[in-house]
């Protein structure tokens, strides 16, 4: 994972597949932005080629936390099969998704 800032939003690139084996790590990472004071993120898709279900979890319970911190989660770049998990899942009425970075940074 890369994260990096522009302005006051944080820029997360996930892994490359986002199941039980990484969830723990990306959960940990995504905390630690939080608690350095990010409250505005963006998680860019670019390099994930799998989503299971533990990385929908992780993804949920991020975005409660950032809700309930007064901040909020946009989503960029899904190859076809991810935003397919997303839409099965019913997960595109709970996030916003982008095609780009820069709309979903824009957005928040």
């Amino acid at each position: 994972m890369e994260i990096r800032h522009s302005g006051e939003v944080a820029i997360v690139t996930m892994v490359e597949r986002f199941d039980a084996y990484s969830a723990k790590d990306v959960q940990t990472a995504l905390e630690k932005v939080i608690d350095d004071g990010s409250v505005k993120l963006v998680c860019d898709f670019s390099q994930t080629d799998y989503i299971s279900s533990a990385g929908l979890r992780v993804l949920l319970a991020t975005a409660k936390r950032l809700k309930r911190e007064g901040g909020a989660i946009a989503l960029c770049c899904m190859k076809p099969y991810v935003r397919e998990v997303f839409e099965t899942a019913g997960f595109t009425q709970l996030f916003q998704i982008f095609n780009s970075e820069e709309e979903a940074a824009d957005s928040l």
